[in-house]
């Protein structure tokens, strides 16, 4: 009789390492800041919610996805209130492959160091400084098409065709004008002029760690063939190069920015003896330090220095002398403050600034803002 066969063991499963868990298709971000300005004169000063946003993702696949943000500005809009409520990006981006890829829609001008990057996390100082507010405006965003790059060896790169400035907007009796060139006759994509559109390009090496060297250009006419407007052929420019360097627990930065608004001659002698003429040249420049302490868990304490020169009007053309402001003069701003993170989506601010010319304007800012 044959011996019966030997039971076989049963098969022990090989344990398999936990799925990674898959990034959600929809995702929802959001920052703010709450402000509290004190300037030399005590009775103006004031407290606000300076800005409330809420960003929406949605990736459709993995090379397409819709990029959304939401802004309300000092807290409340209506007709008699000074807030705003503005769509701050809307663009589709669709990635051709690892290195290329496209974006159409309303996007963030890739200019200068903040304003893609502009969060209350991401610079010292309550407020943004001055040079990337009144000569780059801030947040510059333009509907258009963009194509960029990402390469291996550090540099990034993006160019496209955009709307661009309506110089038919500017309003002589007001010191918009003044404050920020660009800013006062920005379209923000609210049924923009579109007669003439605009070429920008960006580019940036970080082929070294913790060091971004970069550069911008932008250029468009302006005038959108208004019928009757003086200056048809007035144009707006704008470039600027920037650094910035992290080594070890420093973080240093500069930048330097000229924009001009050329061919407004014609259109400034309309407005002779207003307040506020078209300036055919504006600049600036900064440069900051700020020393990163890592205290116990996520904390750091980063004290920082800022000096900044801006002149938002160093020219003007078609004015006759005795109507020529000649030039606004050179600002010259000192900032030195404490940026204290809680953690790396919570900080809190304060700083002082004095300021060369119009030293009415010296502050003391206290700030708090998220991100996440």
């Amino acid at each position: 009789m044959a011996p019966a066969a030997a039971p076989q063991a049963a098969a022990v499963p090989v344990a398999q390492p936990p799925a990674a868990p898959a990034e959600p298709a929809t995702v929802i971000s959001s920052y703010g800041e709450i402000n509290y300005n004190r300037p030399k004169d005590h009775s103006q000063a004031q407290a606000d919610i300076r800005r409330f946003v809420i960003g929406l993702q949605h990736r459709f696949d993995e090379q397409t996805k819709m990029v959304s943000e939401l802004e309300v500005e000092h807290s409340i809009a209506s007709a008699s209130d000074k807030g705003e409520v503005e769509v701050e990006q809307l663009y589709l981006e669709h990635r051709l492959n690892d290195t290329y890829g496209l974006r159409a829609g309303l996007f963030l001008m890739p200019v200068g160091l903040l304003n893609t990057n502009h969060e209350p996390t991401a610079y010292y100082g309550v407020e943004r400084n001055f040079v990337e507010t009144a000569i780059i405006p801030s947040t510059w965003r333009e509907g258009g098409l963009q194509v960029f790059g990402e390469h291996d060896n550090g540099i990034s790169w993006s160019a496209g065709i955009t709307t661009g400035f309506d110089l038919t907007k500017w309003d002589a009796s007001s010191s918009e004008g003044r404050e920020s060139p660009l800013a006062s006759i920005h379209q923000e994509m609210q049924l923009a002029k579109a007669n003439n559109l605009a070429y920008f390009g960006s580019v940036d090496w970080r082929g070294i760690p913790g060091l971004r060297l970069g550069a911008s250009v932008f250029d468009g006419k302006a005038a959108h063939g208004t019928a009757g407007f003086a200056s048809p052929g007035a144009k707006v420019g704008l470039w600027d190069l920037h650094a910035k360097w992290t080594p070890g627990a420093w973080d240093l930065s500069a930048l330097y920015a000229r924009g001009s608004i050329k061919g407004a001659g014609d259109f400034n002698l309309t407005l002779a003896g207003a307040a506020t003429p078209v300036p055919n040249a504006f600049d600036g420049w900064y440069a900051q330090a700020a020393y990163r302490w890592q205290l116990a868990g996520d904390r750091v304490l980063a004290p920082f220095v800022r000096y900044e020169r801006y002149n938002t009007g160093r020219g003007f053309d078609g004015l006759p002398v005795g109507l020529n402001p000649g030039s606004y003069g050179t600002e010259g701003v000192s900032t030195v403050g404490l940026n204290f993170q809680l953690n790396p989506n919570v900080v809190f601010k304060a700083d002082l600034q004095r300021f060369r010319l119009d030293t009415g304007r010296n502050r003391l800012d206290l700030g708090v803002g998220y991100a996440f």
